[in-house]
């Protein structure tokens, strides 16, 4: 199930790459920010709260590129394969949704390629949140990672300015699946069914008309018809 998430997240940043109306972008993000918030609640679990006794509201902190803290041998890691990003001409930021991270717990490491943050026993579980290979160079000792009561936001700074396609390192993307065919229009066709029963008429005439055309084979990608 949270491969096939993933999966669907990748091919809607896609479509969300390619699509120019606003509002299919607004459908879309819609579809995204919905997918990413079930894909959470997968791979967290949320633990019981505990009764505290009351205190001040901790006040955001950053964590440096790199800190000291050592992972102990044998730690077991809760995976956060979810999270939600953005960005901008100079910098990406990570958003991690996880509460009760603790500054001086927090393990970082950043390369110019790769992206490993480890929060250790937040509310009794150790989390770790890490990218093997990003799209594109980052400049480590510039990025950061600010902690906030209810979530981290991992800044990274780019080496070279411009819009990234993706966070992700896509070269296996381009080899052949010898294991298993998928049907490239599944994905496009289930978003489209989507969009026709939350649009209007005129969307739903436009959708109309591009499925049909799409399965008749005139055109091979539907969205081209917005």
């Amino acid at each position: 199930m949270a491969e096939d998430l993933s999966l669907d997240l990748e091919e809607l940043r896609h479509l969300q790459s390619i699509a120019k109306r606003p509002r299919v972008l607004s459908i879309i993000s819609s579809q995204i920010q919905n997918l990413e918030k079930e894909k959470l609640s997968e791979d967290v679990s949320v633990p019981t709260p505990q009764p505290a006794a009351p205190s001040p509201s901790p006040t955001p902190t950053a964590a440096p590129s790199s800190t000291t803290v050592l992972s102990k041998p044998g730690l077991q890691y809760v995976t956060l394969g979810s999270f939600s990003w953005d960005q901008d001409n100079e910098k990406i930021k990570i958003y991690v949704f996880l509460e009760g991270v603790e500054q001086e717990k927090v393990e970082t490491l950043l390369k110019p390629m790769s992206v490993d943050i480890k929060f250790h026993d937040v509310q009794g579980k150790n989390y770790r949140c890490a990218i093997p290979k990003l799209n594109n160079k980052i400049v480590p000792e510039k990025s950061k990672v600010l902690v906030k009561p209810t979530k981290v936001i991992i800044t990274l700074f780019k080496e070279s300015k411009g819009n990234w396609l993706d966070l992700h390192f896509k070269e296996d993307k381009l080899k052949p699946n010898l294991d298993k065919e998928k049907d490239p229009m599944a994905g496009i066709m289930g978003l489209m069914k989507n969009m026709y029963e939350e649009g209007d008429e005129d969307m739903k005439r436009t959708i109309a008309k591009a499925w049909t055309d799409a399965r008749s084979g005139k055109t091979a990608d539907p969205l081209k018809q917005f």
